[in-house]
């Protein structure tokens, strides 16, 4: 017999909650292989760390995407966790479920059993929140939720803007509503970054039945007929085999679920055929439907020195002062992670009174995560359409399992993306020159003062926008024959494998994926361990 009765392919968000979920039975045997090291690293425990590490290539794998028109060209860099806890390791650490309208679409769009009420108890289950209790949030759940430690006076000062501007006030982005401004909440365990290695996999790797793999990289399925019944691995320097029991899974994210797909046979067979691999079962939509927020930051540069970060990180004794208030409080600016303020509001191109656009806001400006902040005393608003159309794809470039696939975006590539990206940019620039904040600032540095008709404003987004970090939907979910996995998360065609990861989403949530992909993770546990 197997020594395992299922093998976990990847130790990322929903590889590690759900190796955690599946050994809570003494008598389920689980081996899960990461591809990546320990997350024993400072940079990766400090909440506001992931600057360091997410470009960091010995815990990110540093994919880029394939020049794209949208953008005018440009190649966008798509890092993923490689590491374990995968990108809940290096993330910008923000916690926010989306609309409850999200996935109630999941459900019209096949995915049963997955809309909003079927999928609360799973969202309930994985958190403790620090906030106030609620039906909405948990109270009992191994990841740790935080509100917001750090307080700005000019994040405060843009939240009356918005208020001006006509935005509501919302305490909680993850209960009735996310539409309004507010705090973001942060995936923190004291003053620690809290991610899916920290809360779910190292308290379970004291399990006999759990066994975890580092620095070992799947490249093959194993078949027996019709049905997955292994993988094949490098490990050390060795090739290795390894078969399990009952079914294997894959949690290798957006990118590497739909490549090792491919690579095992499963996939456009004219795309398998051009690369002279076997078509084990030809489905088309592996590695389509693929989609991520794009978002355009905006730059203003404040007149009042103090406001900013950019300044605080050029004094000694600001330093000082924040890592005191880290150390002893757990909290101060070393405590945040990629938005501290921000919001979700309509266009007017929002349907049915869904917004249509999420914000995040900064008291910083900086190129890129890695890069210095800026000299001057910048403040940051960045946005993005919350329901894009655009879909781009993942397709393997070779047989190589240890070459990057090719990854295409094609942003901004329908008229309503560009439509609500470009209004997104009014919008907030309104905000800025709100009664309560237009005061505070002194010049627009991106997308910059002469930046003034649709199409100037749209060439500026074109040249500067950039990724969220979002890829999902490559092995789309749903009930019709062209879905990749069934409801049930089983890969349709082939027997004894299933996908859970943030490739599985019909359509990108509306805000950050990470909570919703742990959601995934929580819910595939229970129906894997119905089902045997």
């Amino acid at each position: 017999m197997p020594d395992y009765d299922y093998i976990i392919v990847g130790s990322g968000t929903a590889g590690a909650t759900l190796a955690a979920r599946l050994t809570e039975d003494p008598d389920c045997r689980v081996l899960v292989l990461e591809g990546g090291g320990s997350d024993r690293n400072f940079w990766l425990k400090l909440p506001v760390g992931y600057y360091k590490s997410i470009y960091n290539p010995s815990y990110s794998h540093l994919y880029r995407s394939e020049p794209d028109d949208g953008i005018n060209g440009r190649q966008i860099d798509c890092p993923r966790g490689r590491v374990i806890g995968g990108s809940s390791s290096i993330n910008g650490l923000i916690f926010i479920r989306g609309q409850h309208g999200d996935f109630d679409d999941w459900a019209r769009r096949g995915a049963d059993g997955w809309d909003y009420n079927s999928v609360l108890p799973y969202f309930r289950k994985l958190e403790t929140s620090s906030g106030t209790p609620s039906q909405y949030r948990g109270a009992q759940g191994p990841l740790q939720v935080s509100d917001l430690r750090n307080k700005n006076a000019a994040c405060d000062a843009w939240m009356e803007a918005a208020g001006e501007a006509g935005l509501p006030r919302n305490p909680d982005f993850n209960g009735a509503s996310s539409y309004g401004v507010g705090s973001y909440q942060l995936t923190l365990r004291g003053r620690w970054r809290d991610s899916a290695a920290t809360a779910f996999l190292k308290p379970a790797m004291g399990r006999p039945n759990l066994t975890v793999k580092l620095h070992a990289q799947v490249f093959g399925l194993i078949f027996d007929g019709k049905r997955a019944r292994g993988v094949s691995y490098r490990h050390n320097g060795q090739d290795c085999q390894v078969n399990c029991a009952s079914e294997v899974i894959l949690c290798g994210g957006s990118v590497q679920t739909p490549q090792l797909l491919q690579l095992s046979g499963i996939g456009p067979a004219s795309l398998l055929r051009q690369h002279g691999i076997k078509v084990r079962h030809d489905a088309p939509e592996v590695g389509e439907n693929l989609q991520d927020h794009i978002q355009m930051r905006t730059i203003v540069e404040l007149s009042r020195r103090g406001l900013s970060l950019n300044d605080h990180i050029r004094n000694p004794l600001r330093l000082a002062q924040m890592g005191l208030d880290w150390l002893i409080n757990g909290a101060g600016p070393l405590s945040v992670g990629a938005g501290q303020v921000g919001g979700a509001m309509c266009t007017k191109y929002a349907e049915d009174n869904r917004p249509d656009l999420q914000l995040f806001v900064m008291p910083l400006s900086v190129d890129k995560p890695g890069k210095p902040l800026h000299r001057y005393s910048g403040f940051t608003t960045s946005f993005w359409q919350c329901h894009p159309e655009s879909r781009g794809s993942i397709h393997i470039d070779s047989a190589d399992p240890a070459r990057d696939p090719k990854i295409r975006m094609n942003y901004l590539n329908t008229q309503r993306d560009r439509d609500v990206t470009l209004e997104g940019l009014k919008i907030v620039r309104d905000i800025y020159r709100q009664p309560a904040f237009r005061d505070l600032w002194s010049r627009e540095v991106i997308p910059g003062d002469d930046c003034r008709t649709d199409e100037e404003m749209l060439n500026a987004i074109r040249s500067n926008a950039t990724t969220v970090y979002h890829l999902v939907g490559t092995c789309r979910m749903g009930s019709d024959a062209g879905a990749v996995v069934d409801p049930q998360l089983r890969v349709q065609g082939v027997e004894g494998l299933r996908i859970v990861d943030a490739s599985i989403m019909p359509s990108i949530t509306s805000a950050n994926t990470n909570s919703a992909t742990y959601m995934i993770a929580e819910k595939a546990a229970s129906i894997i361990q119905s089902s045997h």
